[in-house]
Order: structure tokens, then sequence, then C-alpha cells
């Protein structure tokens, strides 16, 4: 039988680009989020393209991650939205600069042909500070949620060259055509709906992270209290700001780069510090600030006696 295919978008720039350290803030960044485009062709593999490579491997790439995608109306937005004129091919850290595929249209498990390549759409962009810092703008991973233009990551079903130019045909819909805008919003806003978190889980192309994390979301609610998760999962520190001189923010996120659930209203976050002493410490924190970027921010004041905020 032959294949159902049709054209609905056009790939306009092919941009790579291999990690570096970026001095930001005091410190040094390793990231791959500096992409330049490329003329001619490229090959594409199961984990990149030839010349690009990711940073932090914990949160970026991989085989779900491979290829990320931005288009080239979301730019429009951008920069009317913010007023700049400087944003090109490239900026926001995307492989793939297209014409078409709006994220309220692309869906979960869709699979398109690009030049001599096919792929898969496996789950939203998940923002980070690199995209802030890349634009020089510190709103901007807040912002993206916000608007719900995330753009899309895509698995390479099968290696080839592309080219800017290539037309983007789609070869088929995912599983219960849901959206890359309809799997952003299921994480991330509030008054889920239950039928929706059952199919996003019935997803064969959806990240596994993604759906733990809506498998952990159709868990019922402790009648005493909710959690997020059970027992303890690793947190990585993304970022610190100094307060005051006694008390320091940690910006924390997943140490695999999933986003971290939304904190509900009266949620806190108990940490076990090890190495700190034996057994463990424990304690408990309040979040010092409302996120819905996958992310949770901790304050702590330094008590000289302290075994664990020293």
């Amino acid at each position: 039988m032959p294949e159902d295919i049709s054209r609905v978008g056009r790939l306009t720039s092919v941009n790579v680009g291999m990690p570096a350290d970026v001095s930001w803030q005091g410190r040094d960044i390793h990231t791959g989020i500096w992409k330049q485009p490329v003329d001619g062709p490229v090959m594409v593999r199961t984990l990149n393209l030839d010349g690009d490579g990711q940073g932090d491997l914990n949160g970026h790439g991989g085989e779900n991650r491979a290829v990320l995608v931005y288009q080239n109306a979301a730019y429009d937005y951008w920069m009317s939205y913010l007023g700049r004129d400087d944003l090109t091919a490239g900026s926001f850290g995307e492989n793939f600069t297209v014409d078409g595929l709006p994220d309220d249209e692309v869906c979960i498990g869709d699979r398109y042909r690009i030049g001599e390549a096919e792929f898969e759409v496996t789950q939203p962009r998940v923002t980070c500070f690199r995209v802030g810092m890349r634009l020089d703008e510190p709103r901007m991973p807040n912002l993206l949620v916000a608007h719900h233009r995330p753009g899309f990551y895509l698995r390479v079903i099968r290696e080839g060259h592309v080219c800017a130019g290539d037309d983007i045909a789609l070869l088929r819909r995912g599983r219960h055509a849901l959206t890359v805008a309809d799997i952003d919003a299921l994480l991330y806003l509030p008054d889920r709906d239950p039928t929706l978190l059952r199919k996003a889980v019935d997803i064969p192309a959806l990240s596994p992270g993604w759906v733990q994390s809506f498998q952990d979301l159709l868990q019922p609610a402790s009648p005493v209290t909710t959690l997020a998760w059970k027992g303890f999962r690793a947190l990585r520190v993304r970022d610190t700001r100094r307060e005051t001189s006694d008390v320091l923010s940690l910006l924390l996120e997943s140490d695999d780069g999933t986003p971290l659930p939304t904190a509900q209203a009266g949620q806190y976050l108990p940490i076990r510090i090890d190495g700190a002493a034996d057994p463990a410490p424990l304690r408990s924190y309040s979040l010092s600030a409302y996120s819905t970027d996958g992310t949770y921010r901790i304050s702590i004041k330094r008590d000289m006696h302290g075994l664990a905020s020293a």
C-alpha cells in the first residue's frame, strides 16, 4: 500500500554548533545552544546532526531529543513581542527552523519525512536558563511556557541527509492526535483532564520522562498530603542567587532533564543532604517562587551552627 504523504511545511534552515564554555553571571557554562545555519546537505544521525552537539546531556540530547524544531512564525511572534529585530535562525538553539508545523497542530507521534531522513515527534521542548542566556533575555524560559510556544523534539527514525529548502511531508499522525501544545499544557497548567492524561500515557512515541510525569499525575492524591512523587529523587542545582549576606536561593531541576511537576498550594520540598552526616539529615523547605517551567526554587538562611544550612 502506498504511504499517505502530504506536504505540511518546509525546512528553511539547518543549524548546528558544538558545545563550548560560555561566561555567564560569573560562571563558565558548558553549552551547545549557539547554533549557526549551514549551507548544503547535512547528515542526520540517531543522536544528532553532523557538526552538532549538546553541552548538558542530562537535559538535552539522546535518542528522544536528537533534533530540536522551532518555527519561523514563532520568530515573528517574539520579534514583535520583544521589540527585537536581531533574532535569526538558530537563535533559540534549534536544529531545524521551519515554515509550518505550529505547536498547536503538530501531534506527539507524528512521523515526518525531510530530505532523506524520517522523524517522529517525541515531546515539547523543556526550556532551561540557557535559552535566556543565548538571547540575553532572562525571562525567556518562562515566556516560552506562558505563551505556549515551546517548539518540539524529534526522534530520528531513519538517518539521511537534509538540506535547507527541503519539503516536510507528514507520513502519519500520532496516536490520539494530542498536539505539542496539548501535552505542554497538560503538564504545566492546572485543571488537567484525566481523560487526556490517560491518552497521553498511551502514546508510544512520548518520551519516557513525560510518560512517568503523567502517570504520577494520574495517581490518586493522599487524603493527608499530596505527593509529587514517591520516595527521593536526585535534583540538580541549575543556578544560585545571593539574596542577602546570609540567604542563598537555589534553582533546582531534575537531573535527567525532565520537567518537575508543577507545585500545588501547600506543598513543600523535603531534602535529604547526603554526605553531611550519618544518617543524612532531612530538612523541609517551602518553595520561594511559583514556577511553571519544571523547576523549583528554595531559599536557605545560613545558620553557622546549623548542620544543614552551613
